[in-house]
C-alpha cells in the first residue's frame, strides 16, 4: 500500500512538471485545465490520509494553487462560452487576459510551494513506515472514504438540499473512488452516476457564476436572457440527476 501511494505522489509530481511546463508558455488552451486535474487528483490522494503526520501542509499547499488557478479556469470556460456564441469581442478581452494570468501561475509562489512540499513527501512516508505508523493504512483509508460516503447521503437526504455542498461532496467521493479503486470498489454505474450528477451540477453553477458577473460587466449583458432560462433549465436536470444518483447508490 505504502509503495502504491508513494508511485502515485511521483506520477502526479511528474504530470505536474508537465502542465507547469505547457502553463508557462500559454499556448495550449487544456494547459491549466490539466493543471488543475493534477492538482484535484492529487487532493483526492491525499484526503483519506489527514490524520497521518505531514500530511497537512501538502494538502494545504494544494488547496492553495487550485484557489489560485479557479478563478482563471472560470474566466476560460466563459471566454469560449462567448466565443461560440458569437461574442467575439467579449472573448478576446478574457482570452487576452488570460495569455498574460496563466504563464504566472507556472512561476508562482504558490507552485513552487506545492512541488517543495511534494518532493518532501514520499520521504516523510517512509520515515512513517519505519515507525510503524502506516501498518493500517488501508484501514485509515477505508474510514476516510466511508465518511465521506455518509456525509453525501445525509446531505442528499436534507430537504432542499444545498446544491453547492452537493457539488463538492460528489466531487470527492468520486475523485477518491478514482485514486483508490482498490479501496472503493463501486460499480461503474454508480460512478457513472457521480460523473453525471457532477456535470449537471457543475452547469448549473456556471449559469449562477455568470448571472453574477453579468451585473457588473457589461458586455455580458446580451446573455443575461439566456442564461435566466438556462439556470431554470440547468437546476432541472440538476434534480433528476440527484434523483437517479440517489436511486442508484443510496
Amino acid at each position: 500500500m505504502v509503495d502504491h501511494l508513494i508511485a502515485e505522489i511521483v506520477a502526479l509530481e511528474v504530470r505536474l512538471l508537465a502542465c507547469q511546463a505547457r502553463v508557462a508558455v500559454s499556448t495550449d488552451s487544456e494547459a491549466l485545465h490539466d493543471l488543475r486535474t493534477t492538482v484535484r487528483r492529487l487532493r483526492s490522494v491525499l484526503r483519506p490520509l489527514r490524520e497521518l503526520p505531514g500530511v497537512e501542509p501538502l494538502e494545504e499547499a494544494a488547496k492553495g494553487v487550485g484557489q489560485l488557478t479557479t478563478p482563471l479556469r472560470d474566466m476560460q470556460v466563459l471566454a469560449a462560452f462567448l466565443a461560440e456564441k458569437g461574442l467575439h469581442d467579449a472573448a478576446g478581452r478574457r482570452h487576452y487576459y488570460l495569455d498574460e494570468a496563466c504563464p504566472k501561475v507556472a512561476r508562482s509562489e504558490a507552485l513552487i510551494r506545492l512541488f517543495a512540499r511534494l518532493d518532501q513527501f514520499p520521504a516523510m512516508l517512509r520515515m512513517l513506515e519505519r515507525q510503524g505508523l502506516l501498518r493500517d493504512l488501508h484501514k485509515i483509508i477505508e474510514k476516510r472514504m466511508d465518511k465521506q460516503w455518509r456525509k453525501l447521503r445525509s446531505a442528499m437526504a436534507e430537504p432542499g438540499h444545498d446544491r453547492h455542498d452537493l457539488r463538492l461532496l460528489i466531487k470527492r467521493v468520486r475523485y477518491a473512488a478514482e485514486a483508490y479503486p482498490h479501496i472503493d470498489q463501486q460499480p461503474k454505474s454508480v460512478l457513472k452516476l457521480l460523473k453525471t450528477a457532477q456535470s449537471e451540477l457543475g452547469n448549473w453553477h456556471d449559469h449562477l457564476q455568470w448571472l453574477a458577473q453579468a451585473g457588473q460587466q457589461v458586455d455580458l449583458a446580451p446573455c443575461i436572457a439566456g442564461w435566466q432560462i438556462g439556470i431554470v433549465r440547468a437546476e432541472r436536470k440538476a434534480e433528476k440527476a440527484l434523483e437517479r444518483l440517489g436511486k442508484g447508490c443510496f
